[in-house]
């Protein structure tokens, strides 16, 4: 799964990486230990067909869900387009998620370390999601969103036995494009990220509580 990950991009380096519409909000502050039901910034088509960013709650809930509290933080690539909670979703409300890294715990023996991965260089990437709305018999309405992930590549499998799906920056028109996606182009888009372009390393036990929100979360140790 992926349960947590770092966006520390200001507004214009998300401009300049993600071709956005106009200028993102002015203050974006860093995020260094992103959680199940917080805002996460997204990247959607708006209705000039041009890249924008928006916010949802992560975790997306089903528009016929009567528990708006039950949202899904990760939906499986494998099983995406079946599942009644992402098919709608799926093939007319796709999203990239921008992130910097994210993390996973490691088990060795009865003991976890969180493991933060990053690609070698550095630069940061975007996660494939889906989003949602739900609207209450009262009219209030929640945009929620979920990650995809996928199986791991040869790092990530000492780690977990599942990882984000990170696209390649070449694949973001297609996977923004609207309309269904051929499974073929599914299986192709939602593959695992080359382990030869990424990295992990161990970090601090802070990241484990998701009220910590600092630099210190990503320092090596």
């Amino acid at each position: 799964m992926c349960g947590r990950f770092t966006l520390t991009l200001d507004p214009s380096q998300l401009q300049d990486l993600f071709g956005l519409t106009g200028m993102p909000p002015p203050v974006l502050a860093p995020r260094y230990n992103i959680a199940p039901t917080q805002p996460v910034a997204a990247i959607i088509l708006n209705d000039s067909s041009q890249r924008e960013l928006t916010h949802f709650q992560w975790g997306l809930i089903p528009s016929w869900s009567k528990d708006p509290s039950m949202g899904m933080i990760n939906a499986r690539a494998e099983t995406i387009r079946e599942k009644p909670a992402f098919r709608a979703a799926l093939k007319r409300r796709r999203c990239l998620i921008p992130a910097n890294g994210f993390y996973e715990w490691q088990k060795t023996g009865k003991e976890k370390t969180p493991m933060y991965i990053t690609l070698k260089d550095g630069s940061p990437f975007a996660i494939a999601g889906v989003w949602e709305q739900w609207r209450s018999p009262q009219e209030d309405v929640i945009r929620s969103c979920t990650l995809i992930t996928t199986t791991p590549n040869s790092l990530m499998e000492t780690i977990h036995d599942r990882m984000p799906a990170i696209l390649n920056p070449k694949d973001y028109d297609r996977w923004l494009a609207p309309g269904e996606l051929p499974e073929m182009d599914l299986r192709h888009l939602l593959s695992p990220y080359p382990a030869s372009n990424m990295k992990a390393v161990a970090v601090s036990r802070k990241v484990n509580s998701p009220k910590f929100d600092s630099v210190e979360c990503i320092e090596a140790v």
